[in-house]
């Protein structure tokens, strides 16, 4: 085989992301399918009013219990109009970066696996609410939002049709995405004391 050759077929790490360590997980994955099992946990811990604390330190998967890095901690709270002390995120600006992280993390990985160098990935998220569900003072209005938008703005070394196939791609694949588009069943536990 001619060096051109290997050099064209060889992964390196690209945007970030080490590329060889993408593709053996794959394999890794496909060959033990159990190492695909993950759970992820948080804590969260009431400090006063609507502020409270929530904090993750480890998770299971690939087999095993992990922890990361370090702990991390995001305060969350309702902002003063919502009888809060804004010392943090609302709860629903939560879910909105977490479903922008997730379409994001999952461009920046694609993008690395088709070879395609990025110098911009931003994004714009929005979410409608109507707070009378919340407040109690209409039945016929849900809870939740009413609808969620995201733009992105994604520029490399790709065609444009190629770089939106990317982001098309990680939102066929985001969890997150997934999760609020088909639900999930969530078992809400009590110990009071």
């Amino acid at each position: 085989m001619s060096e051109t050759m290997t050099m064209t077929r060889e992964r390196k790490p690209l945007n970030g992301v080490d590329v060889p360590t993408l593709f053996a997980t794959l394999d890794a994955v496909d060959g033990q399918r159990e190492l695909a099992k993950f759970q992820f946990r948080a804590t969260n811990r009431w400090i006063s009013g609507t502020h409270s604390r929530n904090t993750v330190e480890s998770f299971y998967g690939a087999g095993g219990e992990h922890k990361h890095v370090r702990e991390y901690t995001v305060d969350a709270d309702h902002v003063e109009v919502l009888v809060g002390s804004d010392k943090g995120f609302v709860p629903v600006e939560m879910l909105l970066t977490g479903l922008a992280s997730c379409l994001t993390a999952g461009i920046g990985n694609i993008a690395a696996a088709r070879g395609v160098q990025l110098t911009e990935v931003t994004s714009k998220i929005e979410g409608d609410i109507d707070l009378q569900g919340i407040l109690g003072l209409s039945d016929d209005v849900r809870n939740g939002f009413e609808n969620i938008r995201i733009e992105f703005t994604i520029k490399g070394d790709a065609p444009a049709e190629k770089l939106e196939a990317i982001v098309m791609q990680s939102k066929a694949r985001s969890a997150v995405f997934e999760t609020l588009t088909n639900g999930v069943a969530i078992q809400v536990d009590v110990k009071a004391g």
